[in-house]
């Protein structure tokens, strides 16, 4: 069984000027969608492993060709992915293309990535909100890149089909200035220290 693609479809944002302010390095969040018919839609299928490997890691390669249409692949900065399955699917039908090593290495390995793919996935109609949540490819504790790039597709997903998305980033939040993870963990642990709460 070959896995129908119906369409595919691509939503880039370019931030210029934030809080009034231009952005030393401008940001350029891209996300590169497929809108495929869902194999299980309409009944219970206890294995979905054979689709899965079947097509997965297929998806996967033919989203990251797209997405190197709009940007250098070394240029990724920040990632993730998302998928909505229609109406007549499961959340569980969303998951199974996207939760899985044969999808996600396709791009961690194209962007020289280490660190997981932040995600969603939903059930939802034509017009639903896709959201992906991103965090810097090699450093998830790096603030700067936590990231969501939103969009619709006006007829997708339909009923009996699943939307399955990547996104990228070329660059941090403008300005970005909330300190990173490892920061708040050094100053907690001095602030612990100093009140006498842990051995210093």
């Amino acid at each position: 069984m070959s896995l129908e693609i119906r369409k595919i479809v691509t939503a880039i944002d370019e931030t210029f000027i934030e809080g009034g302010k231009a952005a030393e390095k401008p940001l350029k969040m891209i996300a590169v969608a497929a809108v495929v018919k869902n194999p299980w839609a309409g009944e219970f299928y206890e294995d979905m492993q054979p689709v899965i490997r079947a097509h997965a890691p297929q998806l996967g390669e033919r989203l990251v060709a797209e997405l190197a249409k709009h940007t250098d692949l070394d240029a990724v900065e920040a990632y993730g992915k998302a998928a909505a399955v229609g109406m007549n699917g499961e959340v569980e039908h969303a998951s199974g293309f996207i939760h899985t090593l044969r999808f996600g290495n396709k791009y961690r390995e194209a962007v020289g990535g280490t660190s997981y793919l932040a995600f969603t996935n939903k059930r939802g109609g034509p017009g639903c909100v896709i959201s992906i949540p991103m965090m810097h490819k090699e450093d998830e504790g790096q603030r700067s890149h936590y990231l969501t790039h939103e969009f619709t597709v006006g007829d997708a997903p339909g009923p009996d089909e699943i939307l399955v998305a990547i996104g990228a980033a070329t660059a941090g939040r403008p300005h970005a200035r909330t300190g990173n993870r490892y920061q708040d963990m050094e100053e907690m642990k001095a602030e612990r220290e100093s009140a006498g709460l842990v051995d210093a």
